[in-house]
């Protein structure tokens, strides 16, 4: 009996040890069922690359000659079941109706193609053991279909950022909405689900609906992500205090109200993303109850939002795991929480700016050595004529903005070594003379110092070739006709925003010539005259500004402005052009309604003579104003077709024309302005 034992124990052992051998597991994974194999080859079939919506080739992913559990983007169950397919990110487009077949499917990734379709036509019902669905940046738009809301197993949703996908091949966005069904029926049998994707689908249409009795029927729910969806209403606090509740984005959300409650003991929350919404109220207390939180973002965007107001709660210094705290834009009073890297070891994201802060900046804020980004402007401290030089005790700082505070920027510690900014913001400083430090910086990107009493010649050494962001405007400064570069380099290659507005200058800076990748330029309210050199119509400018100054002529070289071949109708991007309060004469050029990207026109009070261009091409066009000139004839009908016009203003010209009742079939129109015609 004993030798029969030994003999069984190691039957077992030995067959324990085959059955976990690497070979046989191999063999047990390759495994591939006919009915899955023949559903992959079909899918591969109807699926093609195609980026930039154009097709490339066909999709030729997987050999036929091999097991199809063994293919890239496959997984399998144990018995020869596809169960996961993940083709995300591969420029795909086409159909995937043989998906549907592979009835043991538990997750699918198609994230990041570009199919560019509705998804009406999909049945996604017959997928009942689906638990992750990820259709993310894939260009899917219109209605999501009913048959999501079948599929009680999941337990990720992902339907998000589908404008990206238009965004990435460079097409008009449209977007997934949520009307039949609606938010709530889709969700109310999802009792499973821990993360919820759906930002920038429109849930608009469904008022405050969308959020009733939502958190209790999601139960599990860790993740919400809601950005950008147009929500309204006021937004349940128990999504704060769900008990698995990890992570929640509702922002980019205007309309959408809420108000923070008071946190318990041992909340989950880890972030919390709010910023563009309607909150109001106050921060708790109780915000050091949540121990996790590695984000915290609350910022407002203008003054039409409600705001949280109060003092910053100065326990919100001692969460340890902190990472990014954005405050910005809101009602904040009082002082600074005293952060010391004790506290918060970890905080390399601060932004207070743009609120009611007051008394001194804090001793302590200087030892948070992981600080990337601070941002403290536009508050009410009492620190007079701060020195700049502290700021830069904090090594790893790569983005500084103190705009409206009283800056010293002489160094007097002759030894402190500045750490390299990428992003500076000084404005409204009172400074009077550039910062002599940016001599040394050799990677800022972003340079803003508008708004100071800086005046004379603007020094060669702050033109930085790694410039893209520059903004000088409301200074009394000299622009030199030619700028030394190191090693021969003649212009900023990175170059795309320069705004010299209010700057005393009397003539078009030279050295933007050679700038041929500029995006946005404005060079208003300043004392430049004549015609505008030809060497200013950049192709690459999407918003041009000359509004404010003598220009008598839009072309160097030619007095008929009408022409198609004027150096303007190059500019096939522009989305914005101010070129009011000069003055022009002759006939606008006739080009302009043909630049399909174009969405704001502002050519008032000028000389501008002759009729008002068709602008059948620009179907952009969203405000024109033409007002004081000298423009005769009849409104052009081709106003018709720029159904996204708001507002138009033609007072005080000589047209002669009948009340144009046909403008009030246009959707979005607010403004209209006839009169002295």
């Amino acid at each position: 009996m004993e030798n029969l034992g030994i003999v069984t124990a190691l039957f077992f052992l030995f067959s324990s040890s085959t059955s976990l051998h690497p070979s046989s597991q191999t063999n047990l994974q390759n495994h591939c069922l006919d009915d899955q194999r023949s559903a992959l080859l079909q899918l591969q079939h109807h699926l093609y690359y195609a980026p930039n919506f154009t097709f490339s080739s066909k999709l030729e992913l997987w050999d036929p000659n091999t097991q199809c559990c063994s293919w890239k983007g496959v997984t399998c169950d144990a018995l020869g079941h596809v169960i996961g397919i993940d083709l995300s990110y591969q420029n795909l487009s086409g159909s995937f109706y043989s998906i549907f077949n592979l009835h043991h499917l538990q997750r699918l990734n198609l994230a990041g193609n570009n199919f560019n379709t509705t998804l009406f036509q999909y049945v996604f019902g017959k997928l009942p053991n689906l638990t992750h669905l990820d259709l993310s940046a894939s260009c899917f738009h219109d209605q999501i279909p009913v048959g999501i809301s079948y599929l009680t197993r999941l337990v990720s949703l992902n339907l998000s950022y589908q404008d990206d996908c238009y965004w990435r091949n460079d097409q008009s966005s449209a977007s997934l909405k949520l009307e039949k069904p609606n938010f709530k029926t889709l969700i109310k049998k999802m009792r499973s689900l821990r993360e919820l994707y759906l930002d920038g689908v429109n849930i608009s249409s469904q008022s405050s609906e969308w959020c009733e009795t939502t958190s209790l029927s999601l139960p599990k729910l860790g993740v919400l992500s809601m950005s950008n969806c147009d929500l309204n209403g006021h937004f349940p606090a128990e999504f704060f205090l769900l008990p698995k509740m990890q992570r929640i984005d509702i922002s980019d959300n205007s309309r959408l109200m809420g108000q923070l409650p008071e946190f318990p003991i041992n909340n989950t929350l880890e972030v919390l993303t709010l910023q563009y919404t309607n909150f109001s109220g106050k921060l708790p207390e109780s915000i050091s109850n949540l121990k996790l939180l590695r984000v915290l973002t609350l910022s407002k965007l203008s003054l039409n939002f409600n705001s949280i107001s109060g003092s910053i709660p100065p326990s919100i210094a001692n969460l340890s795991n902190l990472v990014e705290l954005d405050l910005s834009g809101n009602n904040y009073n009082g002082l600074i929480p005293p952060f010391h890297r004790s506290g918060v070891p970890n905080l390399a994201y601060l932004d207070l700016s743009r609120n009611r802060l007051s008394g001194s900046i804090p001793s302590s804020l200087f030892t948070l050595s992981t600080l990337q980004t601070l941002s403290l402007g536009y508050n009410s401290f009492s620190d007079y004529q701060l020195k700049l030089d502290m700021f830069f005790q904090l090594n790893n700082l790569r983005f500084l903005d103190l705009s409206n505070m009283s800056l010293l920027t002489g160094s007097h510690n002759k030894s402190l070594t500045f750490p390299q900014l990428e992003g500076l913001a000084l404005r409204s400083c009172n400074l009077t003379e550039f910062p002599e430090f940016i001599k040394t910086q050799n990677k800022l990107t972003s340079l803003h110092l508008s708004n100071n009493r800086i005046h004379g010649l603007v020094p060669n050494w702050l033109w930085k070739t790694t410039l893209i962001w520059v903004d000088l405007s409301s200074n009394r400064i000299d622009i030199p006709n030619q700028i030394a570069f190191d090693d021969a380099i003649s212009s900023f290659p990175m170059l795309r925003w320069l705004h010299l507005q209010s700057c005393n200058i009397s003539t078009f800076p030279a050295f933007l010539k050679s700038q041929e990748s500029l995006e946005d330029l404005d060079l208003s309210n300043n004392k430049i005259s004549g015609a505008v050199p030809n060497w200013v119509w950049k192709k690459s400018l999407q918003s041009l500004n000359l509004s404010n100054n003598s220009l008598t002529s839009l072309d160097q070289f030619s007095s008929n402005q009408d022409s198609l071949r004027a150096p303007i109708c190059n500019l096939s991007q522009l989305q914005s052009f101010d070129a009011s309060f000069n003055k022009l004469s002759g006939s606008i050029p006739s080009c302009l309604g043909n630049i399909n990207t174009l969405s704001f026109l502002y050519l008032q009070q000028n000389n501008f003579s002759g009729s008002i261009p068709d602008f059948g091409g620009a179907t952009q066009l969203y405000a024109l104003k033409l007002k004081d000139n000298k423009l005769e004839g009849k409104l052009p009908r081709s106003l018709a077709n720029c159904t996204m016009l708001y507002a138009v203003n033609l007072g005080n010209n000589t047209l002669h024309d009948t009340f144009p009742l046909w403008l009030g079939k246009l959707p979005g129109l607010m403004v209209l302005i006839l009169r002295a015609n």
